[in-house]
C-alpha cells in the first residue's frame, strides 16, 4: 500500500474492485433485471394476457383444487396481482393417487381454468442467479456473493476517499478522450447513484446476515432452528380430525382480510386440511404493500370463517431487518420508483464495467511493450471481455431462446438457461482467439444485434408484436421490447466507441523518439 491515505485508498479501491469485479458485474446485471422479474416472466409467457381480481382468481383456484386435489392436506395459492396475470397453485400430493395424477402444481387464469404456458424460468431465474449463481451449490454461492458484496462496500468507501473532486466529476463526461472518457463514465455513474449503491450493497449483506454472522445465534441457541422459530412464529395447524366438514366460502374470508388491511392486497393463501373439521385458512398480505418484506398473516377457521389469530407483533430488531431487506428487494416500489431502482442499477452496472475496463487501460500504458503484454494482463483483459460483453450477449440470448426454442421441447426452461451460458462461454473462447480490441467490438456488436432482434423475433413467433401491444395498451410488452431496443442502442454505442478509439503511444516512448531524433 502507498504512503498517504488517499494513495492507500486508491490502491484498495483498485484491487477490491478487480478481485471479484466480474462476479459483481453479473450480480448487478441480473439483480437490476430482477426489479422487473414479474414483467419479464409475463413477456416470456405470451400465451396469456390481461389481469383478474385477486379475490375472484383465488375463488376460482379453490374451485379448481376442490376438484383436482380433494384429499390433499395442503393447498397453496398465489393469486393474480397488478404485475402477475396468472394464479399459481400447489398442493401436497394425495397418498394413493395414481402416478399419472400426482402433479402437485398448476397455473390458472383468473377464472380458475388451467392454462398451458410455455415452460420458462422467466425473470425468476435472473432474480435467483444474482445471489445463487445457478450452477454452484447454493451455500457456497451465497458465501461468494457475500464476499463480493463486502468488497463492493470497501470499493465504494475507498472510492469516495480517492476522488477529491467527487461532485465536480459528476458534471464531467467527455467523449473521444480515450482513458479520460472511460474514467468520466465510471465517475458519473458512480456519483449519480451513490446513495443507491451504498444502500443496495449494505442491505444485500443484511439479507443473509445470519449466514455471514451466525455467532450470536450459536452463542444463545443450541439449535439454530429454535432461533428462526422464535423470530418467525407460526401458528401450527392441528392434525386432521378425520371428520368431514365443508370448506367455508373463500370470498368472505378474503374480504375480512382486506378490511383488516385497508388499501392492502392478498399475497398468498394457505389452506391446511381442506374439507376437514380442523381446516385452517392463512391469508398473507402482499409484500408489495409495505416497505417491510416480512408479510403479515391472518389465520381463519376453515369451516366457520372466523378470524382465529391476528398478525404477531414484530419486535424492533425484526422490523428493522424486514425494512432493510425490503429496501433491497424493492417490492414495495410503484412503477416510477421501480424504474428509478432499475436505472440506478443500470448505472451501477456501467460503473463496475467501466471500472474493469479502466484497470487494463491504465496498466497497458505502463507496460514496457503494450503490444505484447504479459500473460497476467492478457488473462484479465480477456476475462473482462467475456464477463462484460459476453454476459450481456448471453442475457439477450436467453430472451431469444424463449421465442425460438420449440414450445414442447423437453426441459425447455433449462435449455433457455443453457443458451445463456453457451453464449457466455463462447464469448470467452472468442476473446481468447481474437485481438482484444477486435474482440470487444465483435462481442459487443453481437450483443447489440441480439437485443435489437428480440422485438422482431417476438413479432415473428407470436401475435403480440410491438404494434399490437401499443394498440392494446399492453405496456408491459411495450416497455420490455422498448428496453431491448434501448439496450441495443447503448451497447451498439459502446461498440462504436471501441471501433473509433485510437490508442496513443505512451509518453515515455514519445520522449525516447524525440530524444533520438534530436541527437541525430
Amino acid at each position: 500500500m502507498k504512503g498517504t491515505l488517499r494513495q492507500s485508498m486508491a490502491w484498495l479501491h483498485t484491487w477490491t474492485g478487480l478481485l471479484l469485479g466480474w462476479l459483481l458485474f453479473a450480480m448487478f446485471v441480473t439483480g437490476t433485471a430482477a426489479y422487473f422479474q414479474h414483467e419479464i416472466t409475463s413477456w416470456m409467457q405470451p400465451e396469456i394476457e390481461g389481469t383478474a381480481d385477486a379475490v375472484e382468481a383465488t375463488a376460482g383456484a379453490v374451485d379448481y383444487l376442490s376438484e383436482r386435489a380433494a384429499g390433499s392436506s395442503l393447498w397453496f395459492i398465489t393469486p393474480t396481482s397488478e404485475r402477475k396475470p396468472v394464479v399459481s397453485v400447489f398442493w401436497r400430493a394425495v397418498e394413493g393417487q395414481p402416478r399419472g395424477r400426482r402433479n402437485t402444481s398448476a397455473t390458472l387464469d383468473g377464472d380458475g381454468h388451467e392454462v398451458n404456458l410455455r415452460e420458462t424460468r422467466g425473470g425468476n431465474f435472473l432474480y435467483r442467479f444474482h445471489f445463487d449463481l445457478h450452477y454452484m451449490p447454493v451455500i457456497w454461492a451465497r458465501y461468494l456473493v457475500g464476499v463480493a458484496a463486502m468488497l463492493m462496500l470497501i470499493a465504494i468507501f475507498s472510492g469516495i476517499v480517492t476522488h477529491k473532486k467527487i461532485f465536480a466529476d459528476f458534471f464531467m463526461l467527455r467523449f473521444g478522450k480515450g482513458q479520460r472518457s472511460w474514467l468520466d463514465a465510471h465517475n458519473v455513474t458512480a456519483v449519480m447513484a451513490l446513495p443507491f449503491h451504498l444502500m443496495i450493497t449494505y442491505t444485500g449483506l443484511v439479507t443473509l446476515a445470519t449466514l455471514y454472522m451466525p455467532w450470536g445465534i450459536a452463542a444463545n441457541y443450541e439449535d439454530g432452528s429454535a432461533y428462526f422459530a422464535e423470530l418467525f412464529p407460526q401458528t401450527s395447524a392441528p392434525e386432521a380430525s378425520g371428520t368431514r366438514a365443508p370448506l367455508t366460502p373463500i370470498r368472505p374470508v378474503l374480504e375480512q382480510a382486506l378490511a383488516y388491511w385497508p388499501g392492502g392486497h392478498i399475497g398468498n393463501v394457505n389452506i391446511s386440511h381442506p374439507g376437514d373439521a380442523v381446516a385452517r385458512i392463512t391469508v398473507y398480505r402482499s409484500p408489495d404493500d409495505t416497505i417491510g418484506t416480512r408479510a403479515e398473516s391472518l389465520v381463519f377457521d376453515g369451516v366457520s370463517g372466523d378470524l382465529l389469530s391476528p398478525p404477531p407483533v414484530q419486535g424492533p430488531a425484526r422490523a428493522t431487518e424486514s425494512v432493510l431487506v425490503g429496501l433491497h428487494a424493492g417490492r414495495f416500489a410503484g412503477p416510477a420508483l421501480r424504474w428509478f431502482y432499475f436505472l440506478s442499477g443500470l448505472g451501477g452496472t456501467i460503473m463496475v464495467g467501466t471500472g474493469l475496463l479502466l484497470w487494463t487501460v491504465k496498466r497497458r500504458q505502463k507496460l514496457s511493450d503494450p503490444a505484447r503484454p504479459h500473460v497476467g494482463f492478457r488473462l484479465v483483459e480477456r476475462l473482462n471481455i467475456a464477463a462484460v460483453a459476453g454476459l450481456l450477449a448471453g442475457v439477450a440470448g436467453y430472451f431469444l431462446a424463449n421465442r425460438l426454442l420449440p414450445v414442447g421441447l423437453e426441459n425447455r426452461a433449462e435449455w433457455e438457461i443453457h443458451m445463456l451460458f453457451i453464449i457466455w462461454g463462447a464469448s470467452l473462447v472468442w476473446a481468447i482467439a481474437r485481438p482484444a480490441k477486435r474482440a470487444w467490438i465483435e462481442v459487443l456488436g453481437v450483443a447489440a444485434v441480439f437485443y435489437a432482434a428480440v422485438p422482431f423475433v417476438s413479432a415473428a413467433t407470436t401475435e403480440r408484436n410491438l404494434a399490437y401491444s401499443i394498440a392494446h395498451a399492453d405496456w408491459v410488452f411495450v416497455s420490455f421490447e422498448g428496453s431491448m431496443l434501448f439496450m441495443a442502442a447503448l451497447i451498439g454505442f459502446a461498440a462504436l466507441r471501441f471501433a473509433r478509439h485510437k490508442p496513443k503511444a505512451p509518453a515515455r516512448r514519445l520522449r525516447t523518439v524525440r530524444t533520438g531524433s534530436a541527437q541525430a
